[in-house]
């Protein structure tokens, strides 16, 4: 949910340390998507440019996995060491996720990424019977010859690499000493010292830290400025990459890594952290690419690098089977541009259509609305201090007719699908500059191109090189899908997308509601697309297991049945 990364700031003496609150659900996933890496081949994992940092090692994630099967023989006594070495907490009197129990010759188990309990029956030493277990209602769900149970964390290391690494900490802790020392830097080294030890220590006594992943070249037993090991490691040989908007992403691989090293550069220097912590970083971008076998870059304005890479392996998708057509252009002076944008605005407000304006500044932004609201239109804007959820909020509001304008800086472009816009304005269109280069333009055009009478007016007093490029690319697009419709016979169909209050329950459904505001959500259920329901299903979840633990057992099994009901839908059962 939140993460900061541990800084210091020379210039006012602030440390800040690392704080983090983890999603315990998106937590699971990720313990789930690496688990089905190893165990299956139909996955599909979604990620951010995160996953260019390191994740542990993969084959020791999976050496250390403790694996059951019916009929074999078990040491109780091993096993329960086994399981808080892969960093399993004991707790016999509440389940959570990364915990497990022991009650007489039943152990139960609740993995890092399942939100069921694994139940594994004994007699004796014999492993009797192995299940899967409502949390709820205690039900068997599943019975199983063979299971395995990966590590709660993904960073594990053996105990007699744990050891090792240890002492070359201390060796390099002793050097780091000696160098801070020498350079006079006695507060540095008192300080490096007493943080260091003090990690050591943990480190031996319970096998991890705060922090861990600063030793993490120690842990894995890597030679200083090599790679680590990431979330790629997981995949196999034969794994497909789908970098989606790559003209945006791809940079963003690049300059990871030189981000990452300027702040742990100043934590090293001031003595917070050891220099080897600098291992402790995202990939390179060549260390990236030399993992990656196949890749599919997608994205409308493809970056030169892109282009190149991909030689003569270039598909289009420049036809839509809708038949709409890109929108058509207009280059207009900037003198009397608001006035002129008003006339288009109240003509497109009298055909129920919607407007997007861009602006260069939030400023502008904020001032253009001020004047607009002033005008009798119904205006939001839209900038970088608005935070996600609202943003998706006010995008559903224009869809919704809620209002009819939408001014923004540098959100219109990217990802949005509105297809009641018929007008793209971008003002100060000849001002060069990153809002108005080449590719900003045509995405920012792009977003009337689900309209049939998409048009996209571009305020300007000079025609720069961006604008040419922009305009003579959707020009050539429109070019195409003309000549394509009259070949057959297409006549452009405009696009109908339902717009309900199933994707602001939706949206507020992705908040934490209690009980009341669920069971408005639930009434709706019915509205709510399938990909949405999903989240429901979560929260009600939660419900269910909080009712549980207040011994509210009506209460659960009401929620209990909704779930169920909910799960038939997604599966297409319901009548």
């Amino acid at each position: 949910d939140y993460y900061q990364p541990e800084a210091y700031i020379p210039v006012t003496d602030t440390y800040i340390e690392k704080t983090a609150a983890i999603n315990d659900e998106i937590d699971m996933l990720r313990h789930s998507a690496t688990r089905s890496l190893f165990e299956r081949r139909d996955v599909i994992v979604v990620a951010s440019i995160s996953c260019i940092y390191g994740l542990g090692i993969p084959s020791e994630y999976l050496k250390a996995a403790i694996p059951f099967r019916v009929g074999t023989e078990i040491d109780q006594r091993q096993l329960l060491r086994d399981l808080a070495s892969v960093q399993y907490a004991r707790n016999d009197v509440e389940l959570g996720r990364g915990r497990f129990r022991v009650k007489g010759d039943v152990l139960e188990i609740c993995p890092a990424y399942e939100d069921r309990i694994v139940r594994v029956e004994f007699f004796g030493d014999e492993v009797d019977a192995i299940r899967y277990v409502d949390p709820v209602t205690g039900g068997i769900l599943q019975s199983l010859d063979t299971l395995n149970i990966y590590p709660a964390r993904h960073f594990v290391t053996p105990d007699e690499r744990l050891e090792e690494a240890c002492l070359e900490i201390e060796e390099e802790l002793r050097g780091q000493l000696g160098r801070l020392e020498q350079e006079g830097k006695l507060l540095e080294a008192q300080r490096i010292e007493q943080r260091t030890r003090y990690d050591l220590e943990l480190l031996r006594e319970v096998g991890y830290c705060n922090g861990v992943e600063n030793y993490s070249r120690f842990l894995a037993g890597r030679n200083a400025g090599e790679p680590p090991e990431c979330l790629i490691d997981y995949f196999p040989e034969d794994w497909l990459l789908v970098v989606d908007e790559s003209h945006v992403t791809v940079p963003q691989i690049r300059g990871m890594y030189n981000g990452d090293q300027a702040r742990k550069r100043v934590l090293i220097e001031h003595g917070f952290r050891l220099p080897s912590a600098a291992d402790n970083r995202p990939l390179k971008a060549e260390e990236f690419w030399t993992k990656v076998n196949q890749c599919i870059f997608v994205s409308a304005t493809p970056g030169d690098w892109e282009m190149e890479i991909s030689e003569d392996r270039i598909v289009e998708q420049v036809i839509r089977p809708t038949g709409v057509i890109d929108p058509e252009i207009f280059v207009r002076p900037t003198e009397g541009q608001v006035d002129d944008l008003l006339g288009e605005i109240k003509d497109r407000v009298n055909r129920q259509e919607r407007v997007l304006i861009t602006t260069l500044t939030k400023r502008m932004a904020e001032d253009l609305t001020e004047y607009l609201q002033e005008r009798g239109i119904q205006v939001r804007y839209l900038h970088s201090e608005i935070n996600s959820i609202q943003r998706i909020e006010i995008l559903q509001d224009l869809r919704d007719q809620k209002f009819d304008v939408l001014v923004g800086v540098n959100l219109l472009r990217e990802g949005l699908d509105l297809p009641e816009v018929s007008l793209v304005a971008i003002l100060d269109a000849d001002k060069e500059g990153f809002l108005r280069a080449e590719r900003s333009l045509i995405q920012t055009i792009g977003r009337a191109a689900r309209h049939v009478r998409g048009q996209a007016i571009l305020y300007a007093d000079n025609l720069t090189k961006s604008m040419a490029k922009a305009i003579d690319e959707t020009d050539r697009r429109r070019g195409i899908q003309l000549a394509y419709n009259r070949m057959h016979g297409i006549t452009p169909k405009p696009i109908v997308k339902k717009s309900s209050n199933a994707i602001l329950a939706f949206l507020d459904i992705s908040r934490r509601l209690n009980a009341d505001q669920l069971e408005d959500v639930y009434q709706q259920a019915n509205d709510l697309p399938l990909e949405q329901i999903p989240e429901l299903i979560s929260q009600l979840e939660t419900q269910m297991k909080e009712a549980a633990k207040k011994l509210e057992f009506e209460e659960a099994a009401k929620y209990r049945d909704r779930i169920k009901h909910l799960r038939d839908k997604l599966l297409g059962k319901e009548n």
